[in-house]
């Protein structure tokens, strides 16, 4: 009898142990399912603790030869740096910066990183690139986050959100990139986006009802209440008319890029470009040291504002006002190279 209750004991023990690694295991693989949707590549996404920083990556490459890429890019800050000592006078009007001129400047502490963005370059997709590089793990997949949320400024830090010396040591350390466009191309792809588009209505009412005012004779009652049909000869008048300016900035999404991002004053490690948007993209990310589970997503190309676009609105410009609006641009082609249009007729 005695040795028959020994057997039950041994075995109900040895039932508790099966039990309980059965139930540790159930836990771990709730775990991990449970971490793995949150990030599917099952890489932290968060940190690059003892790891090189990306500046270390771009200016001292593992590789001992520098790549082509490289070599493009140091092509193109020299081309900054150029354009902004030829202009002294212009590019240079206030030598110091003030904290609200750094608004513009998405911080990503984890990656070292530094972002100007500017509207109507991709900045949609890059702020979520950024979310997902902040998010320590609440993000995974760039393209599950909503247009409108990319834009909320409380999801992403800028710079000009630290103090004076936190902004030094940032601007020193990280490495500090903007992606451009040529700059009519960008003109075009704003004034289609923000008076084009029937849901567009506060611009409509902010800026749509200004400039048929000053810019439209006989403007109907209808038109100067909604404003959401401006031409676009209409914008480039009111964008060349000096009164504009004087009033207020423009909009960040016609400000100029050297206005926005200040490159004459700050030092851009990278200069990306809209024509070549996922090779820059997923160069800075390499160099960030994310690139190999995190690339910049593709999207359709079909609504995109083209060059023949970019013509067609420009036919209706007249050569006068042309170069008018080419000369508020026109730092803006210099800086980063972008030649002067053919379709421009400048006098």
């Amino acid at each position: 009898m005695k040795p028959a209750l020994l057997e039950v004991m041994r075995m109900n023990r040895i039932c508790r142990m099966v039990l309980a690694t059965c139930l540790g295991s159930f836990i771990l693989v709730i775990f991990y399912f449970q971490i793995m949707r949150r990030n599917p590549f099952g890489v932290d996404i968060c940190c690059r603790k003892g790891s090189r920083s990306p500046l270390q990556e771009l200016y001292n490459p593992t590789q001992l030869e520098l790549s082509n890429t490289a070599v493009l890019h140091q092509m193109r800050r020299d081309q900054v740096t150029d354009t902004c000592r030829a202009n002294s006078a212009m590019s240079r009007k206030r030598r110091v910066l003030t904290p609200n001129d750094l608004k513009h400047l998405v911080v990503d502490e984890d990656h070292e990183l530094i972002y100007c963005y500017v509207p109507k370059v991709a900045c949609t997709n890059w702020k979520r690139l950024m979310m997902v590089l902040t998010g320590r793990g609440k993000y995974s997949d760039p393209m599950e986050i909503p247009a409108n949320e990319a834009h909320v400024s409380a999801n992403l830090k800028t710079l000009n959100q630290y103090s004076i010396p936190e902004i030094n040591h940032r601007l020193k350390s990280y490495m500090k990139f903007l992606f451009v466009r040529e700059p009519f191309e960008r003109l075009v792809s704003a004034y289609r986006n923000k008076f084009t588009q029937k849901y567009n209505t506060s611009f409509h009412k902010r800026y749509g009802t200004k400039i048929i005012k000053r810019q439209r004779k006989n403007a109907t009652q209808e038109a100067l209440r909604k404003g959401d049909d401006v031409k676009f000869e209409e914008f480039v008048a009111y964008l060349i008319d000096p009164h504009t300016q004087r009033e207020e900035p423009f909009n960040e999404h016609w400000q100029t890029v050297y206005s926005l991002c200040h490159p004459c004053h700050i030092h851009y490690d990278l200069v990306g470009k809209y024509e070549t948007l996922e090779e820059d993209s997923n160069y800075v990310l390499q160099l960030a040291g994310v690139g190999s589970y995190l690339k910049f997503p593709t999207y359709a190309k079909s609504t995109r504002t083209t060059d023949e676009m970019t013509t067609e609105f420009f036919q209706n410009i007249s050569s006068e006002h042309q170069t008018q609006l080419y000369e508020v641009y026109k730092l803006d082609f210099l800086m980063f190279n972008y030649s002067v249009p053919s379709y421009l007729k400048l006098e």
